[in-house]
């Protein structure tokens, strides 16, 4: 049974990820920890914050819709992809069971909170390489295993997904970075909507609390986007990995 304080404890979770995913990403390693100290089990946790997070993924895709104009080729191959990936990664996730995804959860965060902290190093060399027009692939077709072996990973765990995806667009297709990462956010609303469908038929959603997590998440993402002028996300990204280090050998030390 959850507390009141737990409550909150949840609510500012979500309200503070969706403010961080809106500037920076990551915000998936600051609801989990907080749902498994709650007494959620880990598979239940992992289920109920990708059901409850899904909204803030249609807001960052709205957002750069215009970018994804003229790229409705590339869409119609990877988008299905992302969304059977999504779908394979979540029964992954529910056929693994409780105990080795707990023996996992360390090695995922850890993982995750690795990935953030290259966000900045790659977009700075995809941004170099575009200058220098070092093009070494040119087909959409050599991005669609790739991104749907991303995209089961996003539906078993998730974190981090969109550095994956953005350093396996940036490597496979010619365009510019900015029309890739539009990409790269449809794809991730795509895939977290697809295994949260998957989730919904599962058992496995704490549906109050996802209720909760899913309308602090969406606040915290408009907060997020108002002072993105006056944050810097690098800054930001910097303290999320240090808590996704911290959380990850927490739990290897249990």
């Amino acid at each position: 049974m959850i507390t009141g304080l737990e409550w909150i404890f949840i609510a500012v979770a979500a309200f503070l990820a969706g403010g961080v995913n809106a500037l920076a990403g990551g915000g998936t390693l600051l609801t989990f920890p907080v749902l498994t100290a709650a007494g959620m089990p880990a598979v239940m946790a992992n289920v109920t914050n990708s059901v409850a997070l899904c909204p803030g993924y249609f807001g960052g895709t709205l957002a750069q819709r215009k970018d994804l104009v003229g790229q409705g080729a590339r869409l119609r191959l990877l988008l299905p992809l992302g969304a059977l990936g999504g779908v394979i990664g979540g029964w992954l996730l529910l056929e693994s069971g409780e105990k080795l995804f707990r023996a996992l959860v360390p090695w995922l965060i850890i993982g995750a909170a690795t990935l953030l902290a290259l966000q900045d190093p790659l977009r700075r060399w995809l941004l170099k390489r575009a200058a220098a027009r070092e093009r070494h692939a040119f087909s959409t077709h050599a991005a669609a295993m790739p991104i749907g072996i991303a995209a089961i990973y996003g539906g078993y765990f998730g974190a981090g997904l969109g550095v994956i995806m953005l350093a396996t667009l940036g490597l496979t297709l010619d365009d510019t970075l900015t029309r890739l990462n539009a990409v790269k956010q449809a794809l991730s609303f795509v895939i977290n909507v697809a295994a949260a469908i998957y989730f919904l038929f599962s058992g496995q959603v704490a549906w109050a609390v996802a209720g909760v997590m899913a309308v602090a998440a969406l606040a915290g993402g408009a907060a997020g986007g108002r002072i993105a002028g006056r944050i810097e996300p690098a800054l930001l990204r910097k303290v999320v990995v240090v808590i996704g280090f911290a959380v990850g050998g927490f739990y290897l030390s249990r």
